[in-house]
């Protein structure tokens, strides 16, 4: 008898230039004008007037982010958004070109950095940096062996893509496959539009010793692969140097909604990157959203039957988590509560 009463899984970068730059863009809702100066973040609750207990909603953070193609452009000024599918829409509509050309995003670096990819969150002062599609590509893969080497994540918007290449294995082998790259098909079969663990699960149930063809889409490259970012942002306090310092961030909820949270202390960090390591090792997949997700789960609960149930009753039950799994990952939140990581 398993260990948990758990039920069946369900099937169904150059650098930004000054505010005074004048050829820096304003976007938002199509309306292109002088850059506003960027206000306290504020969220407004409504209800009704007569005292009474009436729904309330919550509005789209007025705030304004800087934005540049990663490969070369002005700087954009985007507001106006409350998911990663709408600032991508803005981003868009900005620079006049579709969602759909839209990679990933980096914070504070041009680069295809994995560290720096804009994931759940971005902090008040953070600088966005949008990859277009580049080179398409299709490369014959040989499973030699049971694991590829590969760490998946996704856009948040249906593209999965390369996060980490595991040194020494099939793909660190192959030249032409590389961090940042989309995986748009496998064996024809187009994947776009599925999140990062089915992409995973598909590349998983491949035989081994079988041949497979995979096409990917690199990010667009440019001439500026030596340059940073200056040093302050508008904006900024007074004597604030870098991006990303602030102790807030926008965080999109995964009901559509954005809110303003301090930033996750020592021990809530360290726990969900303890949570995102496990995802990897066991997945194959990278996804901070996830891990924050399942460590709010287990963060108030007393036990690992407790945190199973509450597993099996949230969405995160179409994962079909071992109960081994579980364990570990128990194990991984109680350790971070009791301080046991060090950052």
């Amino acid at each position: 008898m398993p260990l948990f009463n758990k039920k069946s899984p369900k099937i169904s970068n150059p650098s930004p230039p000054m505010t005074k730059d004048p050829h820096a863009m304003y976007h938002d809702n199509n309306n292109y004008k002088n850059p506003p100066i960027p206000t306290a973040p504020t969220i407004h609750h409504d209800s009704m007037s007569n005292g009474g207990h009436g729904e309330s909603t919550v509005t789209k953070p007025q705030l304004v982010f800087n934005c540049q193609l990663a490969h070369g452009s002005p700087t954009g000024f985007i507001t106006g958004f409350a998911s990663v599918k709408e600032l991508y829409q803005k981003i868009a509509e900005c620079y006049d070109f579709s969602m759909d050309e839209i990679l990933f995003c980096t914070l504070n670096s041009h680069k295809v950095d994995m560290s720096n990819l804009l994931g759940g969150q971005i902090g008040l002062n953070d600088f966005i940096f949008a990859h277009k599609k580049g080179r398409p590509k299709e490369v014959e893969i040989v499973k030699s062996e049971d694991a590829l080497g590969l760490t998946i994540t996704d856009n948040g918007a249906g593209y999965a893509f390369i996060k980490r290449i595991k040194s020494g294995s099939v793909i660190d082998r192959i030249p032409h496959i590389q961090i940042g790259d989309h995986i748009e098909k496998l064996d024809g079969i187009n994947v776009v539009g599925k999140r990062h663990y089915e992409v995973a699960r598909m590349l998983k149930d491949i035989p081994t010793g079988s041949t497979f063809t995979i096409r990917l889409v690199e990010p667009m490259k440019s001439g500026f692969q030596g340059i940073a970012p200056r040093k302050g942002t508008a904006g900024s306090k007074p004597g604030k140097q870098g991006y990303g310092s602030g102790k807030e961030t926008l965080r999109f909820k995964a009901n559509g909604n954005a809110a303003i949270e301090d930033e996750h202390d020592d021990a809530t960090q360290c726990g969900i990157d303890a949570i995102n390591s496990l995802l990897d090792s066991f997945m194959g997949i990278n996804d901070s959203e996830l891990a924050t997700q399942i460590w709010e789960l287990g963060n108030n609960k007393i036990n690992s039957m407790d945190f199973a149930e509450a597993i099996d009753a949230s969405d995160l039950e179409a994962f079909g988590f071992t109960d081994d799994f579980i364990i570990e990952l128990w194990g991984a939140i109680t350790d971070a509560r009791h301080g046991r990581f060090k950052r």
